[in-house]
């Protein structure tokens, strides 16, 4: 964190006027405060932006304010924690610090004295090395073999891959590029009885069309132009164990139909040769567009894709997953320090906020790229801060939050009324999105809320509410 950013606190207080009092203490001595007014309410907004600094009441009308606690430090290992409560002791106050707690202040308690906890406990938040624990612990609660995700959409899947990986039904694995296709279809096979056997890749789209029946089914000498040696196919390849065969959509309608009867009949010829071979195989196939309007368009066959489609399995794209942002940028940071021999170091709040708000329209795959990039930006560094990051995510080129174009007219454009327009809209979205809470929407701005109170009388702008 540097210390022009200022440092964001969430407060989980159900009382009111406590709660109202504490962010407003909080603000005056620089933070930038959140408030949640219990637990369902404070985890929604965990799992939405990486705080620096947590205040969380013990006692919440909803939960134990332990579960946010514990809930917020296996996301933000970082995160600097103080538990506040109006009952407690020392076995309460033990807990809390088991579970990652800097203090346990008993009720009432100076504000100053928070305020002075959490300011230097952030001012070492930079210093701080992750917990090598911790992180262990993560991998192993929140991933299944190497894929990892803390999503309810990963937790999903994570169920349906130890149900599919044991059987040796056909699987279609659909979702967009880079979102990890290949890397779900080796899983399924090292958790299945064929792990001892081969995982056979094959890529339909990287292989010319004329040459994709013979990659697949083989080819004996001459048959064809250029054979001038025989050929095992993937199928004869994969015999006993895993073929996985990606991009299935590219492969033309010729083709189709004969893998279509390979799927059936599960037997193979190869070109140039009429004799047919029995294969023992598991397919996988995985596919980054929708093979069922290609049915109706016609380029695709409609029984090869219910032959297909027997367990479909869908990736969601990584922005659609965001809070498995913290846990992959872990992940991957500690993965390339590993691989290139260098000391790890911790991933700075900030940059996490910058990693969570960008889109990743390349998915898992860009996502690694962009981390590996931070590490080797970061050698000198003691954290890997929002600067090493590659130049798009940093400035969020891809987002749907993108200026839109503006065309410039000979005669010229109000610069003033347009950038006014700008800001009136932001702030209007921002309070649309807090329900009129002032506070919130200039957190979400990053500005203090005496500026984002100027602004709304300059530019005349409603608020919803008051808060």
């Amino acid at each position: 964190m540097t210390q022009s950013t200022i440092p964001s606190v969430l407060v989980v207080e159900d009382d009111p006027d406590l709660r109202q009092t504490i962010g407003e203490s909080l603000e005056a001595q620089g933070f930038a405060a959140a408030l949640a007014v219990d637990a369902t309410d404070a985890l929604e907004r965990l799992r939405a932006f990486a705080y620096d600094a947590l205040v969380v009441d013990l006692n919440l009308p909803d939960a134990n304010g332990m579960e946010v606690l514990a809930e917020a430090v296996a996301r933000y290992p970082q995160i600097r924690p103080v538990v506040i409560t109006g009952f407690g002791g020392v076995s309460e106050a033990v807990t809390a610090m088991k579970h990652g707690a800097l203090e346990f202040l008993i009720k009432p308690f100076q504000l100053t004295q928070l305020a002075g906890i959490l300011k230097g406990a952030v001012e070492q938040l930079r210093l701080k090395e992750e917990n090598a624990e911790l992180r262990a612990q993560l991998r192993e609660r929140f991933r299944f073999d190497s894929i990892i995700g803390r999503d309810s959409t990963m937790q999903h899947l994570f169920s349906t891959l130890e149900l599919v990986a044991p059987m040796n039904s056909t699987v279609l694995i659909q979702g967009e590029t880079g979102t990890g296709k290949e890397l779900i279809a080796r899983t399924i096979h090292h958790h299945s009885p064929r792990a001892d056997q081969r995982f056979v890749a094959f890529n339909a789209a990287a292989i010319p069309e004329s040459l994709v029946e013979a990659e697949l089914f083989g080819h004996v000498k001459g048959a064809f132009t250029g054979a001038v040696a025989a050929r095992v196919g993937r199928f004869e390849l994969a015999n006993r164990g895993t073929l996985f065969i990606d991009e299935v959509a590219s492969m033309p309608l010729s083709l189709q139909t004969k893998l279509l009867r390979a799927l059936q009949e599960r037997e193979v010829e190869r070109l140039g040769e009429s004799k047919p071979m029995k294969v023992d195989i598991r397919v996988i196939a995985a596919t980054n567009t929708d093979l069922r309007k290609m049915v109706k368009e016609g380029t695709f066959r409609e029984d090869l894709y219910y032959r297909l489609n027997v367990i479909p399995v869908t990736l969601p794209p990584l922005r659609d997953r965001r809070e498995d942002i913290p846990l992959l940028a872990q992940h991957f940071a500690k993965k390339s320090c590993r691989e290139n021999g260098v000391a790890g170091k911790p991933i700075a709040q900030d940059t996490l906020r910058v990693l969570m708000a960008y889109d990743w329209p390349g998915n898992i795959r860009q996502f690694e790229n962009a981390i590996e990039h931070a590490v080797a930006m970061s050698l000198t560094a003691t954290e890997i801060r929002p600067e090493s990051l590659p130049e798009d995510v940093r400035l969020g080129r891809d987002t749907s939050n993108a200026m839109p174009s503006l065309a410039i007219p000979d005669e010229g454009v109000s610069f003033t009324s347009i950038v006014s327009k700008v800001e009136r809209d932001l702030i209007t979205r921002c309070l649309e999105k807090t329900g009129g809470n002032k506070r919130q929407a200039a957190r979400l701005l990053n500005l203090s809320r005496t500026t984002f109170i100027d602004k709304l009388q300059r530019l005349n702008v409603e608020a919803v509410g008051a808060a």
